[in-house]
């Protein structure tokens, strides 16, 4: 696929006259086949499957119809320099889809309105329902190969299912697809799974997703491939940092006929003892799984805005409290109603903790988790529990509500923010017109977006209808991207929001609050500046330290600066008491809710030591590093480290010339993996595991990385983790 302009070539320009012609051929899977005429030139032309095509045909028909000025647009046939897939599905004609769709079609006048609203009272009228069956099928393949058919899973139906949305978790876990997102097992799986589907039927193949190893597929019958449209995908990931793809979500949305669907597979967190983990994982991907429109100005839909959300995956949900003889001997007695009560999943589901609505398909099956590899037997390891796989062929449905519009004018006061905590109050807006109207938050005067990248309005835009009304949600959360001008006072929590009205006046809606500066986002010089805990510092105080750290004009016997950040200290220190021994440092995520006691913490100095488990720590630090504004090996060394990355020498040399407090942090973080490394047996951490995790925090790009890019970054940093009689030794001594 072209990824960049250099994958492409500019071949040649036909200009869009009276001498043009264009003619939709035949649909081959997704792939538009279309044959452009002009005079006596003839081009075959293959256009992928997707939303730019769509708006490049109804773009190139609106200028050839002459309702656009002819000459003024160009035809570009574009020679990709890879081949393009032609086994995917076809789009059809843009329709109109549903109620959500059809309010958030942009611009229309005050008669279109007024059809609109018709249109939605009379719905039941001229709309009918079909019934269409799914298979689901989700699949932990433990890195393993295809070894047999599928066709015993995938055919084991006697009618062949209109849809199949196939799920795999583990496709691989070798470093580098958890590093580089690349594996070879995709072709293989996704071969096996072609192979393995309903003889009985002719499919065709839509899309495919994955992130590291959580892998979905879409194939449709034939003769239903004309009615599918609007096919988006997003991933998510989980794992540390809310990041890293060893845990997460892909998802793929897509329109039938008139109903929005939304499928989506998640590989969530591990352990008996982690179901809360595994909850926020749930509110996590349901919140940051997001898919753009059409209309890039209305904002994107996520899951829950669909007419039907299925759910599968290795959701990872438990059978607890219960001994695992007792539940071998209920499995042979076939009791899976105990087993069932015994559920996690269902457990936190009665609680309304998660999957809020959803339906579950019956248990009428034994656990499928945990068996010994390659085998029936059940795993011979000493364990406590059997987990419960989470698998079902039913549908989970949710209604959608239309949008609606605007009132009156309240300002919104947001208090004691704090990084990376969200916050969100609603305005409620009325039309208590005779009319319906659309209303739009639009930008201010030279601003290039309608509000702060800290604050969010949701929904942006929409239709509101006579005596209607709706909740606008005005959201806050401050992540590593604007904390850093945050906390050192650049920047306040104020805006001003602009609520258009199509044909009518503008509201402004006042946006304030205040920011509780914190250590993640601040600078390492300013932070080795601080000598108590950063919210024990007056606000002025913060802001003239910031201002020390970068320029020359301390003074080097009042702002002497630690050696290294306490906050640094602190989270090093306890992982290095606490956690040389733990398995899956640095792999496993923490919880939220501890994270949040860690940065309180860290923040206020309230406790000696920190709270929470070392998972939460070994997350907390890695997020700290993440959100510092300048990283520890600076921005401006980057090309130097990319240039000389397979030179040992020359790598130290560059760390040697590194300001001082940066090079206090990296030799001392250096000395702690090292000491890490050497509890390899028990805690199983190695070099690979180690140095891409620290090495992109630490020497990060100023700009998107490519995979040469990451794999010199991870080639200088992998130097400093083999220790040398010159390296630093890990007990620095406390901060004072």
């Amino acid at each position: 696929m072209a990824i960049t302009g250099d994958d492409v070539t500019l071949d040649e320009i036909i200009p869009i006259s009276y001498d043009f012609s264009v003619f939709i051929c035949h649909y081959k899977g997704a792939d538009t086949q279309v044959r452009v005429t002009f005079f006596k030139e003839e081009l075959e032309l293959k256009l992928p499957f997707g939303s730019h095509t769509r708006l490049f045909l109804s773009e190139v028909n609106r200028a050839w119809s002459g309702k656009a000025l002819c000459y003024d647009k160009s035809y570009y046939n574009i020679k990709l320099k890879s081949e393009v897939r032609d086994d995917l599905i076809r789009n059809s004609q843009p329709i109109l889809s549903n109620k959500s769709q059809m309010l958030g079609m942009p611009q229309f006048g005050l008669r279109d309105n007024l059809i609109k609203c018709e249109l939605l009272k009379n719905e039941d009228a001229y709309t009918y329902i079909e019934n269409y069956s799914f298979f689901l099928g989700t699949y932990n393949v433990n890195g393993q190969n295809p070894k047999e058919s599928l066709s015993p899973w995938l055919a084991s139906t006697t009618t062949p299912p209109d849809f199949y949305l196939v799920a795999f978790q583990e496709l691989d876990l070798s470093k580098e697809a958890f590093l580089f997102n690349d594996t070879p097992k995709e072709p293989e799986w996704m071969l096996a799974v072609y192979k393995g589907l309903h003889p009985d039927a002719k499919y065709a193949f839509v899309k495919l997703v994955r992130l590291v190893g959580i892998m979905l597929l879409f194939y449709v019958k034939v003769e239903h491939a004309a009615h599918i449209s609007e096919v988006e995908v997003e991933s998510v990931g989980t794992g540390v940092m809310g990041r890293l793809g060893n845990k997460g979500a892909v998802a793929i949305r897509f329109q039938f006929h008139n109903s929005d669907i939304c499928v989506v597979n998640s590989h969530l967190a591990a352990h008996t003892e982690e179901f809360e983990r595994r909850n926020q994982d749930f509110k996590d991907i349901c919140r940051r799984m997001q898919f753009s429109q059409d209309d890039l100005t209305l904002p994107p839909l996520t899951i829950m805005k669909h007419n039907v959300v299925l759910w599968l995956g290795d959701l990872n949900y438990r059978i607890s409290d219960l001994e695992v003889d007792h539940v071998k001997d209920l499995i042979a007695k076939k009791d899976f109603e105990t087993l069932y009560n015994h559920d996690q999943l269902k457990r936190q589901m009665d609680e309304e903790v998660v999957f809020v609505g959803f339906t579950e398909g019956e248990i009428d099956f034994q656990p499928t988790y945990k068996y010994d590899t390659g085998s029936d037997q059940w795993d011979t390891r000493l364990e406590n529990t059997i987990t419960h796989f989470y698998h079902t062929h039913h549908q989970k449905r949710f209604s959608t509500t239309s949008f609606c519009a605007p009132v009156g004018l309240l300002p919104f006061q947001f208090q004691d923010m704090k990084f990376m905590q969200h916050q969100a109050k609603t305005v409620t807006v009325y039309n208590d017109g005779q009319v319906p109207c659309q209303f739009e938050f639009i930008p201010k005067l030279d601003e290039p977006s309608y509000c702060k990248p800290w604050l969010t309005a949701n929904p942006a835009k929409g239709f509101l209808a006579q005596g209607a009304s709706v909740d606008i949600d005005l959201e806050v959360f401050v992540n590593r991207t604007t904390a850093p001008e945050l906390n050192s006072g650049q920047q306040q929590l104020e805006d001003i929001l602009v609520l258009h009205l199509d044909r009518g006046k503008d509201y402004f809606i006042f946006v304030t609050g205040n920011y509780l500066p914190s250590c993640f986002g601040s600078s390492l010089s300013t932070l080795c500046l601080l000598k108590e805990p950063i919210q024990d510092m007056p606000l002025e105080t913060i802001r003239e330290l910031s201002m020390k750290s970068t320029s020359q004009g301390s003074n080097p016997e009042t702002d002497k600066p630690q050696e290294i950040p306490k906050e640094i200290w602190m989270m090093v220190d306890h992982l290095y008491r606490n956690a040389k021994k733990q398995e899956e440092l640095f792999q496993q995520p923490g919880l939220r809710s501890e994270f949040e006691e860690i940065r309180d913490c860290l923040d206020t100095g309230s406790l000696d030591s920190l709270p929470g488990s070392n998972h939460s720590v070994s997350e907390a630090l890695l997020l700290f590093l993440d959100a510092l504004p300048e990283p520890v090996i600076p921005f401006s060394f980057y090309p130097q480290c990319l240039e000389c990355c397979s030179d040992s020498s020359q790598c130290r040399q560059i760390i040697s010339m590194l300001p001082q407090c940066h090079k206090n942090v990296f030799n001392y973080l250096t000395a702690f993996l090292q000491e890490l490394l050497k509890f390899s047996a028990h805690n199983r951490l190695d070099v690979n595991i180690l140095a891409p995790i620290f090495a992109g925090l630490l020497l990060r790009s100023p700009t998107k990385q490519d995979s040469t890019e990451k794999r010199k970054v991870k080639e200088f940093f992998q130097h400093f983790l083999v220790q040398t009689p010159s390296d630093r030794d890990i007990h620095y001594k406390s901060p004072e």
